[in-house]
């Protein structure tokens, strides 16, 4: 049974989601969850954008064992160097080289005629050969490009030492039975392609990013590249969940195999959407929260009966156990240490103690703490370990017959707490507005989600934001058992994030396949 790799792009094409900005520790974070989830490559980053992109690509490179780390670049000398720089120290890197080849791309971004498009990729793929013989060559938008000329291409970048050879649905345009065609063209008339992995990228503009995708291996397609929960630009990528579990539940009609360790992708699928502050609707594949469960009561009766009568998937192969760990407020630092470790988490003195703290706040108000509390804790230090404003008390005035006021203290980069209140329309309204004065931000709210970690009154409320500043989106995202605490979490989040973009020195705005 043929072995389809599954390619994660995630921490590039994921991030490039409108509202995301993760930092090093999020990417390395989620970098380790991957290889516990064991794909077989990481698609760490894009060096060349930015220092902090670079740093964070070379961070996963030197930590994260077991995936191939790959970094992508144009095909340009100096993106490739910088690749390479990022990557050199892995244990099995790949450089993964593009260039666009639609008539569109080459009149409009490019300015290009189709002979320099294959120079520029030949000599694009030669150069990354030079430093490691793992080379991925993507011609962007392929499923627009001529196919002849995408035939020219191809053969070329295969001539030149590209191991690998991906043909992205860059704008998600194509159809699966139209993808069918192309792939099993370019094999019949690039007989090379043979011998290397043909791998597929496909963007979900249409809705069709999975069902391109296992068309694509239907017709040969030996890697698929993908990311958690399906996030990236526009409507998104592949999603990793979902072909996965397609793959294994109709392995009798594919006939491939995939070496993911399934009962990881639910806790990938909630780090990745606690860190990234994008949640998971419910009624989302594999893991949303709907996903395994059962209101009709004939389904009930039939599950009841038999698993098998109304789900395909076994939810503990997806890893939905959902136990309680056996911790409380009389438990200590060391049984708290000990329980994280266990669900791997690493973390340094100065974020346990702080987790710590929040953990025995939580214990206070809750009597059952489940895995996905802890999970919520830990991701929320995450976003705000080294952030530039943390918050440190909020204080809260109102009623149905008073108006709503909030007094938010807050700690600046230089150390110095700045207190601020303003008044609302609402509790929400008024602590967004006394975080506004305090950071002197020019936040806007655009958009406001509250949800429930877990069940019960006493749940963490998870909340998420979209905040417009200087015309630019960003999502926060906070947890507390109080709402309106959350909120102001969330809230502050998002200005982080845009602080922490704002400081990016940005070398290109090319967006990758």
């Amino acid at each position: 049974m043929d072995k389809v790799f599954v390619f994660d792009t995630t921490l590039r094409d994921g991030e490039q989601a409108p509202g995301i900005a993760l930092n090093a520790k999020e990417k390395l974070e989620i970098a380790e969850q991957l290889a516990r989830l064991e794909v077989d490559v990481i698609e760490a980053g894009f060096p060349i954008t930015s220092v902090g992109d670079f740093e964070a690509v070379k961070q996963i490179a030197e930590n994260v064992k077991g995936p191939q780390i790959a970094a992508l670049a144009r095909a340009v000398d100096i993106d490739i160097d910088r690749a390479w720089e990022a990557i050199s120290s892995a244990r099995d890197p790949r450089i993964h080289v593009f260039l666009s080849t639609s008539d569109i791309h080459r009149k409009y971004m490019l300015e290009a005629t189709e002979e320099e498009i294959v120079a520029q990729a030949v000599a694009g793929v030669k150069r990354a050969k030079g430093y490691t013989n793992n080379v991925e060559f993507s011609p962007q938008d392929a499923t627009r490009t001529d196919a002849d000329f995408l035939c020219e291409v191809v053969r070329a970048s295969i001539e030149a030492g590209a191991t690998t050879v991906n043909i992205p649905d860059t704008v998600g345009y194509t159809l699966p039975h139209e993808f069918e065609e192309l792939l099993s063209y370019l094999y019949e008339k690039v007989p090379q392609l043979h011998d290397v992995i043909l791998s597929v990228h496909c963007h979900n503009d249409l809705g069709l990013a999975v069902a391109n995708s296992l068309s694509a291996v239907r017709v040969g397609a030996r890697q698929v590249e993908t990311a958690v929960n399906g996030i990236g630009e526009r409507a998104g990528n592949c999603s990793l969940e979902e072909v996965v579990m397609a793959l294994k539940t109709r392995r009798d009609l594919v006939w491939v195999d995939v070496t993911v360790n399934t009962r990881e992708i639910a806790r990938t699928s909630r780090l990745v959407s606690l860190l990234t502050g994008y949640p998971v609707q419910p009624n989302k594949a594999v893991v949303g929260a709907n996903a395994v469960a059962h209101e009709s009561g004939i389904h009930q009766h039939g599950v009841l009966q038999d698993r098998m009568t109304y789900e395909i998937m076994d939810a503990t192969e997806i890893g939905y156990e959902g136990g309680q760990i056996v911790l409380g407020k009389h438990s200590g630092r060391h049984a708290f240490s000990a329980e994280l470790e266990k669900m791997g988490y690493e973390l340094s003195k100065d974020e346990l103690q702080r987790a710590f703290e929040r953990f025995k706040e939580l214990a206070d108000r809750k009597i059952q703490i489940s895995d996905s509390d802890i999970e919520a804790i830990i991701a929320d230090e995450m976003r705000t370990s080294g952030d530039t404003w943390e918050l440190v008390d909020l204080t809260l005035v109102g009623g149905t017959t008073v108006e709503p006021r909030a007094t938010a203290r807050v700690k600046t980069p230089d150390g110095e707490v700045v207190q601020e209140s303003a008044s609302g329309d609402g509790m929400i309204d008024a602590a967004c507005g006394a975080i506004v004065r305090a950071t002197g931000v020019d936040a806007r709210l655009l958009s406001f989600s509250v949800g429930a970690v877990t069940a019960g009154t006493e749940a963490l409320g998870d909340v998420t934001v979209q905040v417009d500043v200087e015309g630019d989106r960003f999502t926060g995202r906070g947890v507390s058992t109080d709402v309106v605490e959350a909120s102001a979490r969330a809230f502050l989040n998002a200005i982080n994030r845009a602080t922490r973009v704002g400081r990016r020195e940005r070398a290109t705005d090319a967006p990758g396949p």
